[in-house]
């Protein structure tokens, strides 16, 4: 019997689970898959049964169609809305992001092509990030009168530094993949021919590892990344000394000595 993931049915959403990962893509080409207030509600079903599923161990977030990893929000849909309206799909957007950034699995962002807005913010909110050589980034809310509302003011500070995100965001300047890659945006740029056999090759090695001591180590790195050294070193020993106490650690240790390739659990 097929586990709940696999079976899920989502109408802006494509879902596929397959050897541990799960496939999640927007699937609106025709609007270069623009978030509205259902695709929003999509994801946010999508990670959340994807952090249930104990078979899934990293997912690769991408966009369909050959133009847009996610353009940006549906500017119809947030045209219409009252002040109250906004704050209310403002945090909605960043409570799905924070789902997506603390799943507790790695989430690989395949950005195959326009990464702008609430886009640019959903990447920001994945693992690690991928680009194709075509893809395009921005934070280009200005020009429309507004500021970022899906964590944009916060996660690219992080990312890139204080003066760089203030120069992006206050111009409203759209980069290329190179670019994004300079700035640290991105881990790396790759052709387009080989773009997604190449992320599917990086979840698998990180799926191929034991999956408590990738959460644990996502963890401290999140963690201690505002706190000062000695706590971080701190709460570093604590989830080291935690890893002892699973099944991973003895499988992955015995196997070493034995000279042969783990078979980890997950727990």
């Amino acid at each position: 019997m097929s586990s709940p993931a696999s079976a899920l049915q989502l109408e802006n959403l494509l879902y596929e689970k397959k050897d541990g990962i799960a496939y999640v893509t927007l699937n609106r080409p025709k609007v270069l898959n623009a978030l509205n207030a259902e695709t929003w509600r999509d994801l946010q079903t999508a990670f959340e049964t994807t952090r249930q599923d104990e078979e899934v161990r990293g997912v690769i977030l991408t966009g369909g169609g050959d133009k847009a990893f996610i353009a940006g929000a549906d500017i119809s849909e947030l045209s219409r809305m009252n002040a109250v309206e906004a704050e209310k799909s403002s945090s909605f957007g960043q409570a799905v992001l924070s789902l997506i950034e603390d799943l507790g699995k790695p989430v690989i962002a395949a950005v195959n092509g326009f990464a702008l807005g609430g886009g640019c913010e959903t990447a920001m909110a994945c693992t690690i990030r991928i680009a194709s050589e075509s893809a395009k980034f921005g934070q280009p809310e200005v020009k429309l009168g507004v500021l970022p509302g899906g964590g944009g003011t916060q996660r690219l500070p992080r990312l890139v530094g204080r003066g760089r995100a203030l120069q992006l965001i206050l111009t409203g300047e759209i980069i290329n993949a190179q670019e994004a890659f300079q700035l640290g945006i991105v881990n790396r740029v790759l052709p387009q021919a080989v773009f997604m056999e190449e992320i599917r090759k990086l979840a698998a090695q990180i799926a191929a590892n034991g999956g408590v001591a990738v959460r644990l180590s996502k963890m401290v790195i999140d963690a201690g990344f505002n706190m000062d050294l000695a706590e971080a070193c701190s709460l570093e020993s604590y989830a080291f000394s935690l890893g002892f106490s699973t099944e991973d650690q003895k499988e992955g240790m015995t196997a070493f000595l034995e000279k042969r390739k783990p078979n980890f659990k997950g727990r």
